[in-house]
């Protein structure tokens, strides 16, 4: 997140250290600094807020506050210190449908307003944040939420109409089908149609059932404020973080304020908003709030937590005094009393909805403690009570079929077309999950026998052990909220193993190492196993084999395996060509590598022996010889003047090309 360094001098103002010390507090203290950069004339910090952070400190005021924490002072300015007063108006009813989705819904009436162009000082701040200014309605009320992280939204009251000289608003799901039209995105004039699911929260003009918005998400194009507005609502509240996200995440919409509400701020926020948004808006566009109404349905408090001066020390492996934790849990702002000696009482303050168990209050002391000032020290080291059958089984069929020459690979689970799609895919070519292992064994064995040249290999034996997906029979659930789960969705372990010694795909010959490779794990694992065969690939259920076998009671000695080295792999395709020739009885085929590494060349990366025998005598040897380079595509010309010279060579040498 973005923080300007003079938006905190108003909370902090002389206590505020500069950037390059708050940059170090908050990195040794709270959160990593992705960065600080000038925009215009303003310092703008980068901070990576943690998520167990975002629901307080995705805000100016939060981080001042965080900055007042770790400096052990209070903040000079807080605008949440204080309950705000807000005066109540009957001009204003909401109704709501499902208080769990929406357990807080304030509105305030402000008339006689000017909608025009925000003052310089507003845009310079928005500015530095990489937002645009549109008016200074909407300016203030994204200021506000960079201020103190409740998202607003405002309305020209003017075009909805009046029930009994009131306005009526309303919080309910959308239904299957429905079309919400919501404003324009990132400087686009064109409005957009959404299509309801029926897992959306809308804001509705009760009067009319009329869509205005997606609750936590986007405000509608109905009732948009203009130019000609005089008159506003403004909307302050709290959506589930959980529907909000699904709602933003499945339209593609995910902008500060749904972030902000998919974290859960506090419940007791809005109200603090309201006052906010009412005073500047009285300062920049004049007019007159005629009052708030504030439907708190769900009220939620910070519990009470039990936190031991010994479990402290322990986790931490400090030797703090009760005093020193107390002190600490108190700077946080948190209700902090003792129950006896060595056991605290703390209760977090409204806005940390973070502070929930007794590790939440301990983590707070590690860092502000500081997480560097802990010496660590190596536990001592001891055997597992318990032996993993999945790792311990799963280990064995790798170390048999290693053994037998295949070798593991590790493809994606994710598929361009399969049984189960994901509803927010990272691309278009992998929308699904696997429901089987053989497609990807197939695509390993075709892209890796061009290489067998390069490898010196003659085919490709490959294994996989790899989770699938699979549809469950299982009815859909009600879920929370009243809302219907996908259905049920199985995973398991599966093996499968593919051979190929063809370039030209499968052949029938691929079936006797295959069924040779099966014989081996049955032997290593004392089990009759029945796999699903395709054209060279064998497939297995694993967690199912694995279910059935004896639960180990040891793990197998670890077995020294050689170092291994890396080579940069050339992008390039390699070129064999094959040699065969006679030279005198009792010449070793090292001593004929050695003749023929010279005229090859560099471009020459294997020269594999791959027939010989004597005759007359004489021994014939037979070699491959393969060709590659790093930076270009060879040329049959290219490799054939090489060849030219091996031939001479070979003549030097009185060696007979057969």
């Amino acid at each position: 997140m973005n923080i300007c360094y003079d938006w905190l001098k108003d909370y902090l103002r002389t206590d505020l250290p500069n950037t390059g010390e708050v940059e170090r507090l908050l990195t040794e203290h709270a959160f990593e600094i992705d960065g600080v950069a000038m925009v215009g004339y303003h310092a703008v910090i980068d901070i990576d807020v943690l998520p167990n952070r975002s629901s307080d400190c995705l805000c100016h005021r939060g981080i001042a506050r965080e900055l007042a924490t770790i400096l052990g002072t209070d903040l000079q300015y807080d605008p949440l210190a204080h309950v705000p007063t807000l005066t109540p108006t009957d001009k204003i009813k909401v109704t709501i449908a499902d208080p769990s989705a929406c357990p807080r819904f304030t509105s305030s009436l402000v008339t006689g307003i000017t909608v025009k162009e925000s003052p310089g000082w507003l845009k310079d701040r928005l500015a530095a944040l990489g937002q645009r200014s549109i008016n200074n309605i909407v300016d203030a009320t994204n200021y506000v939420m960079y201020a103190i992280g409740q998202p607003l939204h405002a309305y020209d009251a003017d075009l909805f109409p009046q029930v009994d000289g009131a306005w009526r608003l309303g919080v309910r799901y959308g239904a299957p089908g429905e079309v919400v039209e919501i404003l324009p995105e990132g400087g686009s004039t064109e409005v957009r149609q959404v299509v309801c699911e029926g897992t959306e929260l809308l804001i509705v003009d009760q009067s009319s059932d009329t869509p205005i918005g997606l609750a936590g998400v986007k405000g509608g194009q109905f009732a948009a404020v203009h130019p000609g507005t005089t008159n506003i609502i403004i909307e302050a509240a709290h959506f589930h973080p959980t529907i909000t996200r699904k709602t933003a995440r499945r339209l593609g919409i995910v902008i500060d304020a749904s972030k902000r509400f998919e974290n859960e701020p506090s419940r007791e926020l809005p109200p603090y908003g309201q006052f906010e948004i009412i005073k500047l808006i009285k300062d920049i566009a004049g007019g007159e709030c005629v009052g708030t109404v504030d439907e708190y349905l769900e009220p939620k408090a910070n519990p009470e937590v039990v936190v031991r001066v010994s479990t402290t020390n322990a986790l931490l492996g400090l030797t703090l005094t009760q005093d020193e934790i107390e002190q600490m849990i108190a700077r946080t702002g948190s209700m902090v009393t003792e129950r006896e000696p060595g056991v605290l009482v703390c209760t977090g303050s409204w806005e940390r909805t973070d502070l929930l168990i007794e590790v939440d209050f301990i983590e707070e002391v590690g860092r502000l403690h500081g997480l560097s000032n802990i010496v660590s020290v190596v536990p001592d080291t001891g055997l597992s009570a318990t032996v993993n059958a999945r790792q311990y089984y799963s280990e064995k069929i790798r170390h048999t079929l290693m053994q037998a020459g295949y070798s593991e690979v590790i493809t994606s689970s994710f598929q361009k077309k399969d049984h189960i799609q994901l509803r927010n895919a990272l691309a278009s070519d992998k929308s699904y999950v696997r429901s089987t292992l053989t497609h990807n064994m197939h695509q390993v064995l075709d892209t890796n026998f061009s290489h067998t040249d390069v490898l010196g290999i003659r085919s490709v034996l490959a294994f996989e052990i790899g989770t699938v997906f699979n549809k469950v029979n299982a009815e859909a659930r009600e879920g929370a909220l009243g809302q219907k789960n996908d259905p049920g969705v199985g995973e398991h372990l599966s093996l499968a193993i593919g051979v190929r010694q063809k370039g030209n795909g499968y052949t029938p010959k691929d079936d006797a190492p295959l069924q040779a490779a099966i014989s081996e794990l049955q032997a290593s694992l004392g089990v009759d196993l029945e796999f699903d065969i395709d054209k060279g690939v064998a497939e297995i259920d694993l967690s199912a084999v694995i279910a059935t076998l004896p639960v180990p009671a040891t793990y197998d000695s670890m077995v020294e395996r050689t170092a291994a080295t890396y080579s940069p792999v050339s992008a390039y395709p390699a070129m064999a060509r094959d040699i065969a020739l006679w030279v005198s009885q009792g010449t070793s085929s090292d001593e004929v590598v050695h003749a023929l590494r010279t005229p090859a060349g560099d471009m020459c990366v294997r020269i594999d022996l791959f027939d010989e025998f004597t005759k007359d005598g004489q021994t014939s040897f037979a070699f491959r010889l393969v060709f590659q380079s790093q930076n270009k595509t060879l040329t049959d010309a290219e490799v054939g003047e090489v060849m030219a010279a091996i031939n001479a060579t070979v003549e030097d040498q009185g060696w007979e090309v057969r």
